[in-house]
């Protein structure tokens, strides 16, 4: 009978120590979630200024793209010019 009742008692300290080792894993779990859910709400703030800002500079990049074609094309046109107003004896 006393070993029963030993039994019991190792048994029952057993579901105690098992209980706060839960609630201990639980807590952790609960802090990491919680800093894991700040670094994405940072993240995806990060990603909407990052996004907004190629958005802005979207329409400058095809503005550059045309005035580096006009100037190519211009300078393009000045050396065909050059070219043949040249002599032929100077080729």
């Amino acid at each position: 009978m006393t070993i029963a009742l030993l039994l019991t008692w190792i048994g029952t300290a057993c579901w105690g120590v098992c209980f706060w080792w839960m609630h201990r894993l639980s807590s952790r779990q609960e802090m990491m979630l919680k800093e894991l859910h700040d670094v994405t709400k940072r993240i995806e703030k990060l990603s909407k200024a990052e996004h907004d800002l190629i958005r802005e500079v979207h329409p400058k990049v095809d503005e550059i793209k045309e005035s580096v074609k006009d100037v190519s094309d211009a300078v393009s046109s000045q050396s065909e010019r050059r070219a043949s107003a040249r002599p032929a004896s100077s080729r």
